[in-house]
C-alpha cells in the first residue's frame, strides 16, 4: 500500500502495519493463501483453526509461506485439543484469536511465545472476562456478523460501551470492531466509535483467494441482508453442540426453513438431514449447505482479490476521515 493510502491507529503502530484491518479467522475459509494476502496488503492476516484439523493447520500456515500471519481457534474445541496451539505457536504467529470460551488457560502460552493475544467477546461481561485473563486485543462482535454470535448486542453500541471500558480499566488494550463491515464507512464508523481497527469476515469471504466454492460465492452475492437468520440447525445436523448462548448467522435456504424452529423434529430426522448436508458439500448445493456470512452480504455484489479490497477499504476511511 502507497503511503497515501495508509491509514494510522493505535493497531497499525503495534503490529507494524498499514492499515487498521484484521482478517477474521473464519473456518476453513481464511487459509493461508488469504491470511497472507490480507497481511501484505498492509493488514493482519488470521487463518481460521475453528474447530481444530492437525493436517489442514500445518497445510495453510505452510500456504502462507513466510508472511506475518496469526490463526483463531474456537476456545472451547481448543481446550479439547490443546496441542493445536502448540502447532500454530511452532509457526511464531503474530497472534492467537481465542472465541467462544475462556481464553485463561491459553493466554500465558500464547504470550510466553512472543504472539499477542485477541480475545472476541460479545458483552460487557465477556470484555471483563478477557481483560482479566490479560487480552491484548478484545474483538467487540455484535449480532449482524457471520459465523456464531450472540444477538443480544449490536455492533454499533457494543463498541463504544467496550472502548469506554477499556480506557477506563485497561487503556494499553486495543479494540477492534466486528460485525456488519465491509467498507471504508464501515471502517471509518468504527474507529469513530472508539475501536483501533476493524476485524472483517464477509467481505473478505467473498475474495478471490478465500477457500469457498466459486458457485456458492456466486449465489451469496444475490442475497440480502434480509435472506441471513441465526439459527442452531447446522450444529445439529454436524452433532457440533455449542454453548447454548451462541447460534450462527448463515444464508436463509431450504434446509433452515425446514428445520428452523423445529430442531427437536431434526434430532429425530437426523440420519435423513445429515445424508442431504453431506449431499450439498459433494455437489454445492446451495439449497441445503451451510452458507456463513453475516448481514453485511447484502452490500457486497463482486468477488474480488483481498489486497484490492483492502486496499479500497483503507483509502475510503482514510478519504471520510480527513
Amino acid at each position: 500500500m502507497s503511503v497515501n493510502t495508509a491509514l494510522t491507529t493505535r493497531l497499525t503502530t503495534a503490529l507494524g502495519l498499514t492499515s487498521p484491518v484484521v482478517l477474521a479467522p473464519m473456518d476453513l475459509v481464511s487459509g493461508g493463501r488469504l491470511a497472507a494476502a490480507v497481511t501484505h496488503a498492509g493488514g493482519l492476516g488470521l487463518i481460521g483453526g475453528g474447530y481444530g484439523d492437525r493436517d489442514w493447520l500445518i497445510q495453510e500456515f505452510a500456504h502462507a509461506g513466510q508472511a506475518r500471519v496469526g490463526c483463531g481457534f474456537i476456545t472451547w474445541s481448543l481446550a479439547r485439543r490443546p496441542d493445536l496451539l502448540d502447532v500454530a505457536l511452532d509457526h511464531n504467529p503474530v497472534a492467537i484469536m481465542l472465541s467462544f470460551g475462556d481464553p485463561a488457560p491459553f493466554a500465558d502460552r500464547i504470550r510466553a511465545a512472543g504472539a499477542k493475544v485477541i480475545c472476541q467477546i460479545h458483552s460487557v461481561e465477556d470484555a471483563r472476562k478477557a481483560l482479566a485473563a490479560g487480552a491484548d486485543i478484545l474483538v467487540a462482535q455484535g449480532g449482524e456478523a457471520g459465523g456464531h454470535g450472540t444477538a443480544a448486542r449490536s455492533t454499533f453500541t457494543l463498541v463504544p460501551e467496550i472502548a469506554d471500558l477499556v480506557a477506563d480499566t485497561a487503556p494499553d488494550t486495543l479494540l477492534l470492531a466486528a460485525g456488519g463491515i465491509i467498507d471504508g464507512r464501515g471502517l471509518a464508523a468504527a474507529l469513530a466509535l472508539g475501536a483501533d481497527g476493524a476485524l472483517i469476515g464477509t467481505r473478505f469471504w467473498a475474495s478471490s483467494e478465500a477457500l469457498v466454492p466459486a458457485a456458492i460465492q456466486r449465489h451469496a452475492l444475490e442475497a440480502s441482508g434480509d435472506d441471513t437468520i441465526r439459527t442452531s440447525v447446522y450444529d445439529i445436523v454436524r452433532e457440533s453442540p455449542w454453548p447454548a448462548r451462541y447460534t450462527g448467522r448463515l444464508l436463509r435456504n431450504a434446509f433452515t426453513t425446514r428445520w428452523h424452529g423445529r430442531e427437536s423434529h431434526l434430532v429425530d430426522a437426523l440420519p435423513a438431514a445429515q445424508a442431504a448436508y453431506r449431499d450439498a458439500q459433494a455437489q454445492h448445493d446451495p439449497g441445503n449447505l451451510n452458507i456463513i456470512v453475516g448481514e453485511a452480504i447484502g452490500r457486497v455484489r463482486d468477488i474480488t482479490p483481498a489486497a484490492e479490497l483492502l486496499h479500497t477499504i483503507t483509502s475510503q476511511a482514510r478519504h471520510l476521515l480527513t
